[in-house]
């Protein structure tokens, strides 16, 4: 964020000349500058913002008259009050059926845009964001007036942000998506086809977007200015843009992950706990969410799993980020059939909490670190910490550090030796973790939180904290 008085500008919206988002005193705007005039002013007369809004597409937004004056206030020329996205999240931590439902998604709104006279400028995975389980556009200002004849300009960005990591998922790994981690602008065409195997070939759609694709981009660097030249007068009928808006829609929803077993895709199939245990669990958690006062509006799960317990903290009211590193899990949990008030507030992402997400980007600002997008209302922390102190050797002291930079309350469940769980992480290596007990584990906590509750798990050794910050 970039700063002029009291107004913060946001770091991943700069580059566009026909505005951008920023903050004042906690309220998000978005400038339209006079460069955006006149595609805004027809995507308004033309009803497309109102179709979109309508068929819940694009992010709602309100036109305000506002006089506090900010570094580009002279390119004003509307300023808008856009409905706030609950939790920002990035392709890189979506699961292979989100990134596929936000293709989907940029498809229906580049669809409905062309009937409106408009197309998209871009084709970015970033103008996507969920709310819950549905996903949304939320760049207001994607959209410019569609020349008959032109070529879509975010043809490739599409094929790099969508197709590629796509299909890498398809035939290698749905951790492939993770990839957009380091490729922030897309997985490049050439990269992609040099890892996709020979067999990708014969799929159609990819071998059209993905390799011819490719190797006319290499021709185009190769040709030099005469290339570009040609390239620059080809005309694109409506029908061949209709077209190719069709065949991207079709190789998209071909492409499927592969059946996948993982570690904890199952974890819930092969707990520990009896019926009668986990039952109280379950109990125990969704009374202490209670306990947290005020009411928690914004919940962390770490180590969700597939949402077993984070739709307690959904169904209570609280938007709810249920963070697994299991992309099958999380997959599950996405998926789920949850019913629409639960679904509306959960939003299942992948993150690896040993490497968890950066700030990427420009100046490494752009793309927000996960402790930047905290510290929240309350953390479940339910059945994770001797993963991460034993299985990943992180001192208590640390992780107690890392919870209170996420969060102003912790319910955690310590998981003692002696749990069939703790034994199997020790059962192939040396027991050095001499202070893993809940004495240390108790004063490593204490640094940060008071105890508010701490409560038995019936018919299990295992212990369920209410801890709140000092």
């Amino acid at each position: 964020m970039s700063k002029t008085g009291s107004v913060t500008a946001h770091a991943a919206s700069f580059r566009d000349p026909a505005g951008f988002i920023f903050s004042q005193d906690g309220t998000i705007y978005r400038q339209v500058n006079t460069d955006g005039r006149a595609d805004y002013d027809h995507a308004v007369s033309s009803g497309l913002f109102k179709k979109l809004w309508d068929e819940e597409l694009l992010v709602v937004h309100a036109e305000v008259t506002k006089t506090a004056a900010f570094g580009r206030d002279t390119k004003r020329y509307k300023l808008l009050k856009p409905t706030v996205i609950p939790f920002i999240s990035y392709p890189y931590e979506w699961t292979f059926a989100q990134l596929r439902d936000a293709a989907l998604l940029t498809l229906r709104v580049q669809k409905i845009a062309l009937e409106h006279g408009m197309i998209l400028k871009d084709a970015s995975a970033y103008n996507v964001q969920f709310v819950g389980t549905r996903p949304i556009f939320i760049d207001t200002l994607s959209f410019a007036k569609y020349e008959a004849g032109k070529p879509w300009e975010g043809y490739k960005q599409f094929c790099e942000h969508f197709i590629a990591p796509l299909a890498l998922g398809r035939y290698d790994t749905t951790d492939m998506i993770q990839t957009l981690r380091t490729y922030l602008d897309g997985v490049p065409l050439a990269i992609a086809c040099a890892l996709l195997p020979r067999k990708a070939r014969f799929n159609r759609g990819l071998f059209s977007h993905l390799y011819l694709h490719n190797s006319a981009q290499r021709r185009h660097q190769a040709g030099g200015e005469a290339v570009a030249a040609r390239t620059a007068e080809r005309k694109v009928s409506n029908l061949a843009m209709t077209g190719l808006m069709a065949s991207l829609e079709r190789t998209v929803r071909v492409l499927k992950p592969k059946d996948a077993k993982t570690q904890w895709g199952d974890y819930y199939t092969f707990t520990n706990y009896s019926d009668a245990a986990f039952e109280a669990k379950r109990k125990l958690v969704s009374g202490l969410l209670t306990e947290v006062k005020p009411k928690p509006q914004l919940v962390w799960d770490l180590g969700a799993n597939n949402g077993e317990f984070s739709v307690l903290a959904a169904g209570q009211g609280a938007y709810t980020v249920a963070f697994d590193i299991d992309t099958v899990a999380v997959q599950r949990a996405y998926r789920n059939k949850w019913p629409d008030e639960t679904a509306a507030r959960l939003l299942p992402l992948v993150q690896d909490l040993t490497n968890p997400s950066p700030g990427l980007g420009w100046a490494h600002a752009e793309r927000m670190s996960l402790l930047e997008r905290g510290p929240v209302d309350v953390v479940l922390a339910l059945a994770l910490i001797h993963h991460l102190a034993i299985g990943n050797n992180v001192p208590l002291p640390d992780v107690a550090s890392f919870l209170a930079a996420c969060g102003r309350n912790v319910i955690i469940e310590f998981v003692p030796k002696g749990d069939s769980k703790v034994d199997h992480l020790l059962a192939s290596r040396e027991d050095i973790f001499d202070e893993y007990d809940e004495q240390h584990f108790e004063a490593a906590m204490g640094k940060h939180f008071n105890i508010v509750a701490k409560k038995p798990v019936k018919g299990s050794r295992r212990t369920v904290y209410l801890f709140t910050e000092r």
